[in-house]
């Protein structure tokens, strides 16, 4: 049974994303568009679990399914869509998770989501605090249930991505 584990922001987690990503690179040579860094891990400061969420953006989502068996070897499960129409979703671990890629097609709606939600929390470091503060309460009152940790984020998550998503089109325009 997966524990729900917060921890305190570790700098660490940039490079452990620069190196997967390079892994990752190597596979996907001609598909990727864009890896970025995306989740809690990405945000300096934040409390998170110490999972590092990739996003990979690539020129067709059908041609990823051949490389399934390389991610395999960098330790990867494929996971499909998993809850996602569009996505294609690895997780890295077994009993302890160490990293999840997303990967969508150039031009997904869930891409814009995902780097607007990441950035606004990086650009407003109170909203990032509050966030990481009930993710922690959150993990202590259900350390075994990550169902129920989810549910009781998703609320904050949702009010953050429509202030997030609100925030990218005034600053772009």
């Amino acid at each position: 049974m997966r524990k729900v584990e917060v921890t305190e922001y570790n700098p660490s987690w940039k490079q452990q994303f620069e190196q997967e990503a390079i892994q990752i690179k190597k596979i996907f040579t001609n598909e990727i568009i864009d890896l970025h860094h995306i989740g809690s891990t990405s945000i300096p400061h934040l409390k998170a679990k110490p999972i590092i969420d990739i996003l990979m953006v690539v020129k067709n989502i059908d041609l990823i399914n051949p490389f399934y068996s390389q991610m395999s070897h960098l330790g990867y499960k494929a996971k499909g869509e998993n809850g996602i129409s569009g996505r294609r979703y690895f997780e890295k671990g077994e009993i302890v998770h160490l990293a999840h890629v997303h990967v969508f097609q150039e031009g997904n709606e869930h891409i814009h989501r995902h780097l607007a939600f990441r950035d606004f929390l990086r650009s407003h470091p109170q909203v990032a605090n509050d966030y990481g503060e009930l993710k922690e309460i959150l993990a202590q009152k259900y350390p075994y249930d990550i169902t129920s940790y989810i549910a009781g984020k998703r609320k904050l998550v949702e009010d953050i991505e429509q202030q997030a998503l609100a925030w990218i089109a005034t600053s772009q325009s």
